[in-house]
């Protein structure tokens, strides 16, 4: 049988989402093939061209001269030295959102045996070396710090009604405080995460 078929499907207005949501899929991810590994390389080469384009100095002359940017010129040296630096800051953006994948992974309950099996397969060790706040232990009612998508969240216990809540700026400067509804501090987490994903643009200008 088709493992997903398992995999529970509710619809957002399902009163029971958020509780299956934050119940682990096991496994959690099929492994990709080398289809799915070119066409990552695809996309990744696309983000680091674009890049590369507007921080390449050949590729200001050309603008500054009103002379188009023929993709032949990518062969220049100082061209791939530009897509080099620019696949450097490729690699921070992908250490950048993998911290914030295992930080949210971390404290809606994944352990660092399941972090470093989903990080190619690295030790548990490695994965608490790697992400050392990833995962934390708490006493229960203790408030729960996130950091995800540039923002920041923290996680409270409201012991009066035995639930759970969040207030968190977002990366784009929106602040959000929700009420002591949620059940659990793994649906609190997950709704967190969600509104700090949804608002993980810049912030908007000032007008002068």
């Amino acid at each position: 049988m088709n493992e997903s078929t398992a995999v529970p499907t509710p619809a957002r207005n399902d009163e029971n989402f958020w509780t299956l949501v934050m119940t682990p899929v096991q496994p959690a991810w099929s492994e990709p093939g080398d289809g799915d590994s070119f066409a990552m390389d695809e996309k990744v080469l696309d983000a680091v061209r674009a890049l590369a384009e507007r921080i390449s100095t050949r590729a200001l002359a050309y603008r500054t001269a009103g002379e188009p940017f023929d993709a032949a010129l990518m062969a220049a040296p100082d061209v791939q030295l530009a897509t080099l630096r620019a696949l450097y800051e490729a690699k921070l953006s992908v250490d950048r959102l993998a911290e914030s994948a295992a930080t949210a992974a971390g404290r809606s309950g994944a352990s660092y045996s399941q972090l470093g099996a989903a990080w190619g397969g690295i030790k548990r060790q490695s994965a608490r070396l790697k992400w050392p706040h990833a995962v934390v232990k708490r006493s229960a009612g203790e408030s729960v710090p996130l950091r995800y998508a540039g923002g920041s969240a923290v996680i409270h216990h409201d012991p009066g009604v035995d639930a759970w809540w969040y207030t968190a700026t977002a990366a784009n400067r929106q602040e959000e405080e929700s009420e002591a509804v949620h059940r659990t501090s793994a649906e609190a987490i997950a709704r967190a995460t969600e509104f700090l994903l949804t608002h993980a643009g810049p912030a908007p200008r000032q007008s002068a």
